[in-house]
């Protein structure tokens, strides 16, 4: 069937899941750099791994995000509540319509390319905060992407109904190390440890089983 596939990239524990768990459909990675506060942590992890894999990695600047978007994913690390992960805490997150921004920049470039599918790592745990990640959305999304291309481009989000625990486990299956993926919404050199994507992350792994190597703030503190 041969590589078919364009991948929305982030370099977080969820969209390197996918990319390793899909691989042999990928044709093309892309990472959009829009100025979050994590952007450029994640770059990094998103560039080592399509480096293993041996899959094209393009980097879309969106810097009109940044510019004129109201989020605090976009304001610095002060502005990132600690927490836990749910609604109350993390809606300040929210980056306006970010998934439906990216998915229709991928399609247009999906298409440009002769490819056919755009795929993305949505999971279960993001649907009570961020409205771009709920199964609707990929269903209306999906539905505009294939009306409005010509080959009738598919979305494609088989981490809709996942937790993060589940997908963190079949990573272990597929022998990722979630140490050169990058979570924190702060942005730091190290993980934080106390912001509700870094509580998250902490418990996916442990829900799955696996050994947390990720350096957090307190680790790093300690060993100094």
């Amino acid at each position: 069937m041969g590589k078919d596939t364009l991948i929305v990239l982030s370099g977080g524990m969820d969209s390197v899941t996918l990319l390793y768990d899909h691989a042999p459909d990928i044709a093309l990675a892309v990472n959009f750099i829009y100025g979050s506060n994590h952007n450029m942590r994640e770059l990094e992890c998103a560039r080592l791994h399509c480096g293993k894999l041996g899959i094209e990695l393009l980097e879309i600047h969106l810097d009109f995000m940044g510019e004129y978007f109201h989020s605090s994913l976009l304001e610095g690390a002060d502005a990132i509540p600690d927490g836990d992960y749910r609604d109350d805490n993390m809606r300040s997150t929210v980056v306006p319509f970010r998934n439906g921004i990216m998915l229709a920049t991928a399609a247009g470039i999906a298409e440009s390319r002769g490819l056919k599918a755009v795929m993305l790592a949505n999971h279960g745990g993001d649907h009570d905060i961020y409205p771009d990640c709920r199964p609707e959305f990929v269903k209306a999304m999906g539905a505009a992407i294939s009306a409005g291309t010509y080959e009738h481009i598919a979305l494609k989000a088989p981490y809709t109904h996942l937790t993060k625990t589940q997908i963190a486990a079949r990573g272990a299956r597929l022998g990722i190390d979630y140490s050169t993926t990058y979570s924190c919404y702060k942005g730091g050199e190290h993980h934080c440890g106390t912001c509700g994507t870094c509580r998250e992350r902490r418990e996916a792994l442990a829900g799955a089983g696996i050994a947390d190597s990720t350096i957090y703030e307190e680790t790093a503190e300690a060993s100094v």
